[in-house]
């Protein structure tokens, strides 16, 4: 098409508003961003994509992290890549689970039957309406699906540049099929197993807790001074925070170089009140300076304690319940009629009643000595909890992690020394992370909408089911339910009777089937071409603070799963914080959605700002960037109609920019390429954006104004107006796809008016190309000097731009000089300057003006 009928598609007026809308459709109609599956690996660049938890809605540390994924794919596309950019619903779990409670006003009860009828209440009431656990997946699965639509919706609206066709939810048949059978694997692999052990364990939501989501919160307490009795009659002073844990108390502990208690050790004690015998040990975990330096050790009052339990081989006497109230009957060494009717008064209490009366019972008898001493210090919480844990003794799944296994640990840590980290100081945290696990990873949880824990147990005669035998399905068969599916070799009506079997009632912890994100995208199981070409990916992008869950978790799958890293790099997102430097989050109820800001300040605004944090790198929430970002994007509009309002577009390459001038440009822009390519390279999008910031600004503020004139043919030179004409549209071509992966949707308008196809599948800038026809780039910088120097003046003297000069007088060395006469035709008439004197001297260019 003629460069004239191009003039004609250029806006007379063009606005930001409304480019989201337009380009949005456009890309899907013209499927801009659909994945090429016919590519060999070597020319794909795959991102494992973070599912965003399906919970209610995105806040902008959700649009923050994901613009910067998106600037990579778009930066990778125009690379040569064909870019793998699927999108994943992360919609089983806790968070989901709490969702559909508080929507719906029901909770699940695994007790009633499925009723095909069902519909929830229109209007929640104060108490919760039980439900079967088949209906109460069926509305998870019911809201999912209506927040997943709304978070596409804004995720579009946004311009990730993803191919909606490859989407995948962590509960879909493909995710359910792929955890079953890497469950299963490490099943066979005996990196998987059934143990009952010490647990940790949410009373509220009543399910098992893993390492990784343990959360430390400062709490009040206060020591209390108990007194237990030697076998000659004195007492043996003891410091605790949980006195009601006193029916628990299995031994004492002191260090073993603790001189005030060597004639204790190997001895026993009696408990107040209760009356139970307990050994005096020594151990290393002991602290001396703290308390009497004697430690009650109880089962379970926290993860000291199961160490002690462990290794001193000491007895168990639980006394807490999974609802977190204390069990009905006393636990062993609770027998004399005393002890018996002192433990009644605890029993079905929550922990903290217990507390409170067992304290009332020890003053009583005289075994508290002294008023508790207050104390602050960290408890234990699940990261979604609002009670402290608990430790119970449960039966549950664990996956080998290198806890316990110092050989797994050390591959472990040297597949994150393989790994490329974006910024490189996050692999500490790995390390620090691969570093201090004490135990293996419990994966089981006792809840509803997940992963089933694809296994049976066969019965035996009286109904019990034998759990050193599960029952495995076969893997064609996956993914299959145990609560409703029957194992290979029953029927159904076997199903919970002597000699029957049952099915395992626990589902995965999520991160179990998100830390398989990068198989269940590239659909391991049911596409195995598919998976050949994409797998292991490219990059992983995610926030720091899951870099102990996600991270490790799928580095773990990927590494006794297919003896691999599931990526070659990481690119990890620092947080969104607050006015008051705090982290954004729901839970601190300082989160900004982002709706309003894509419409109020456009998109490109937005991602400008989110853009423009470095990665690894906590950012503050600043509208004020958006403004600035806005700004940019009317400046390409308005700079771009200027541009191509000249008509006579260049050769595109430099092949037609013959003045030093314009050459200059090509040099600085060559340049400003290379800088943004090695930048893009290191994963750094912020500093790529910097630059090219930079670049533009000069561009318009400088070398815009100084060939204005010539541009226009005002010197009467044709060849070099030509030439002011080809800089200015390879000057912009070239800005225009640096600016792409950051601002999509007005370098896409922009470049519409005079190209055909899509900026985001044009080739990224070649500097070299662009040196092969450029100059000095020393003479753009001496003219911008110059003519800041004139705008200075015109300032100081309060006259405007425009008023002429009658002379200036140009004082540099002479190197500085040569540089400006190649470019003082175009100076003076940026500045407007009569006559021109240069005189050589020293130091920095100055310039004397004569009105």
């Amino acid at each position: 098409m003629a460069d004239t009928h191009r003039r004609a598609g250029v806006p007379e007026k063009p606005v930001l508003d409304g480019l989201e809308e337009k380009w949005s459709r456009r890309w899907d109609e013209s499927g801009v961003f659909a994945f090429d599956r016919s590519k060999t690996r070597d020319e794909i660049f795959s991102i494992d994509t973070p599912p965003p938890t399906i919970s209610g809605s995105l806040h902008v540390g959700h649009v923050f992290s994901y613009t910067h994924t998106d600037t990579i794919a778009r930066y990778q596309r125009m690379r040569g890549k064909e870019v793998f950019y699927p999108m994943g619903w992360d919609d089983n779990g806790l968070p989901t689970e709490r969702r559909v409670q508080n929507h719906f006003g029901v909770r699940c009860d695994l007790a009633l039957p499925h009723d095909p009828d069902f519909t929830p209440p229109e209007k929640p009431g104060r108490h919760q309406t039980p439900v079967s656990r088949r209906n109460f997946i069926e509305l998870c699965e019911r809201l999912t699906g209506e927040d997943e639509k709304v978070f596409e919706e804004l995720w579009r609206r946004l311009g990730l540049s993803v191919d909606w066709s490859h989407g995948y939810r962590t509960i879909d048949a493909d995710a359910r099929a792929a955890s079953q059978h890497a469950f299963l694997e490490g099943l066979e692999r005996g990196d998987a197993y059934l143990a009952q052990a010490p647990t940790l364990w949410d009373v509220t939501f009543r399910t098992a807790v893993a390492q990784a989501e343990l959360e430390d919160r400062e709490r009040t307490a206060a020591y209390h001074k108990l007194r237990f009795r030697a076998a000659d009659g004195h007492a043996v002073l003891i410091e605790t925070t949980r006195p009601e844990l006193l029916p628990a108390c299995v031994a004492l502990v002191a260090h073993p170089d603790d001189e005030r208690h060597q004639d204790l050790f190997g001895t026993t004690v009696r408990s107040p009140l209760l009356d139970v015998e307990v050994p005096v040990l020594s151990h290393p975990l002991a602290m001396p300076g703290k308390g009497t330096g004697l430690a009650m050790v109880c089962t379970f009052g926290d993860t000291t304690d199961v160490t002690w339990w462990r290794e001193l081989r000491l007895d168990t006497r639980p006394v807490i319940g999974w609802d977190g109230r204390f069990l009905a009957d006393p636990p062993a060494g609770v027998e004399s009629p005393a002890a018996v009717a002192a433990y009644a008064r605890l029993a079905g209490a929550t922990a903290h009643t217990a507390r409170e009366r067992i304290v009332g019972m020890l003053r009583e008898s005289g075994d508290l000595l002294g008023e508790p001493r207050p104390v602050t210090h960290a408890v234990k919480f699940f990261e979604k909890g609002d009670k402290p844990l608990e430790i119970v003794t449960t039966r549950q799944w664990y996956v080998r992690n290198g806890g316990r296994d110092a050989a797994l640990r050390d591959r472990l840590l040297a597949r994150g020394a393989e790994l490329a980290w974006h910024p490189p100081h996050m692999r500490v945290r790995y390390e620090n992370w691969v570093g201090g696990l004490n135990g293996d990873w419990l994966i089981s949880r006792q809840r509803f909408f997940g992963v089933p824990i694809p296994v049976w147990y066969p019965l035996d005669a009286s109904g019990q089911p034998d759990h050193n035998r599960p029952l495995v399905p076969d893997r064609s068969a996956l993914p299959v339910d145990p609560s409703t599916d029957t194992p290979p070799g029953y029927e159904a009506a076997q199903r919970g009777v002597p000699h029957g079997f049952a099915g395992d009632p626990d589902v995965m912890d999520t991160w179990a089937t998100s830390s398989l994100t990068p198989q269940i995208a590239g659909k391991w199981r049911s596409d195995p071409d598919l998976f050949a070409r994409v797998f292991p990916m490219d990059l992983r992008p995610q926030s720091h603070e899951i870099i102990r869950t996600w991270l490790f978790a799928a580095v773990l799958r990927a590494h006794t799963g297919h003896d691999t890293l599931p990526w070659r790099h990481a690119a990890i997102s620092g947080w969104i914080l607050d006015p008051d430097r705090k982290k954004m989050s729901k839970t601190k109820g300082n989160v900004v959605t982002p709706g309003h800001l894509l419409k109020q300040y456009g998109s490109d605004a937005v991602r400008y700002w989110a853009a423009s944090g470095r990665p690894g790198t906590d950012t503050a929430f600043d509208t004020g960037q958006m403004k600035i970002g806005r700004r940019l994007a009317t400046k390409l509009l308005n700079v771009g109609r200027f541009v191509l309002s000249l008509g006579e577009a260049g050769a595109g390459d430099g092949a037609a920019v013959t003045e030093p001038l314009d050459r200059a440009l090509l040099a600085v822009l060559a340049s400003t390429v290379d800088e943004a390519t090695a930048a893009f390279e290191s994963f750094d999008y912020a500093r790529a954006l910097e630059r090219t910031e930079q670049l533009f600004w000069h561009f318009c503020d400088d070398y815009v104004e100084l060939v204005k004139a010539r541009a226009y043919g005002d010197h009467g030179d044709a060849a070099a107006a030509d030439s002011a004409r080809a800089a200015l549209r390879t000057a912009l071509d070239v800005l225009l796809r640096l600016f792409a992966p950051v601002l999509p949707f007005v370098t896409e308008e922009v470049r519409s008016w005079w190209k055909e196809g899509s900026v985001h599948r044009a080739p990224w800038p070649d500097g070299a190309e662009l040196r092969r026809h450029a100059g000095d780039a020393a003479v753009l910088t001496t003219a911008s000097e110059a003519i800041a120097a004139m705008r200075r003046a015109k300032s100081q003297a309060r006259l405007s731009m425009r008023t002429e000069v009658a002379g200036a007088t140009v004082t540099a060395p002479r190197a500085t000089l040569d540089h400006f006469a190649a470019a003082e035709g175009d100076v003076r008439a940026a500045g407007r300057i009569g006559a021109v004197e240069l005189r050589e001297g020293e130091g920095s260019l100055r310039v004397e003006v004569t009105w």
